[in-house]
């Protein structure tokens, strides 16, 4: 069942008449070289920037929804933490902005950093936390408002391999947790392959292809075939 559905979206130097659906409860990966219009397709979907078409989230038109009310949780490329709070205030700020009960924060980090394994850093501050912690805290703001939605922005292209991998394992447990619908941004197909239920393919603004891991990677269609063989290799595919 689709849960995120775009009809004709075209902005102004990107996108280009776009179509398309995403299932819900699922990892849907949006493949792309620089350029090709991959976080601009985030940044529609979250309503932060001007678009042509439509928008819908469970048969509901969005266009008009603004972006705090869309439920979604945003993890950018860079994350941006306080430098003078702490992870638990930190994680905290957007749910006393909303004015959440003290008692209910507490119940609500408390739990998110046991689950994502990082409840030491809890009274810490970000000038202490390696890149995978601060990851790790981010993700935490991003999703402490239980959002339906989870967009993520290559959040991981700046970790080594083996704490991106761990994350990656991370997300994958949290979002059938949650029931999340995930967006994952990357360029990397072998990243994809290990996370993705879903790929989907844009090139210079337009959707390629968009089907199952094994579909895209057994099937690319021509107009992305050299696009896949460019970015992993064919024998390190299976």
């Amino acid at each position: 069942m689709s849960y995120i559905s775009l009809k004709k979206i075209t902005t102004q130097y990107c996108l280009k008449n776009v179509d398309l659906d995403i299932v819900s409860g699922e990892i849907t990966a949006v493949l792309g070289f620089t350029g090709a219009g991959k976080s601009t397709l985030l940044n529609v979907i979250a309503g932060l920037v001007e678009y042509e078409g439509a928008v819908y989230f469970d048969q509901n038109n969005m266009n008009h929804i603004r972006t705090e009310k869309r439920s979604i949780g945003y993890l950018f490329q860079d994350i941006y933490l306080f430098p003078h709070l702490t992870a638990f205030d930190n994680i905290a700020f957007g749910l006393r902005t909303s004015g959440c009960p003290a008692d209910e924060i507490e119940e609500k980090i408390d739990s998110i950093l046991a689950l994502l394994k990082i409840s030491h850093l809890k009274k810490r501050y970000p000038k202490d936390f390696s890149g995978g912690e601060k990851q790790r805290v981010g993700l935490a703001r991003s999703i402490i408002r239980e959002p339906k939605i989870l967009l993520l922005d290559e959040p991981l292209s700046s970790l080594d391999p083996c704490t991106a991998k761990s994350i990656r394992n991370e997300l994958k447990a949290l979002q059938k947790h949650m029931n999340l619908t995930i967006l994952y941004v990357t360029h990397n197909f072998a990243e994809a392959k290990e996370l993705a239920d879903r790929i989907v393919v844009i090139r210079d603004g337009q959707i390629q292809q968009s089907g199952s891991v094994q579909d895209i990677f057994d099937k690319p269609v021509e107009a992305i075939r050299d696009f896949v063989s460019v970015a992993i290799p064919a024998r390190s595919l299976s």
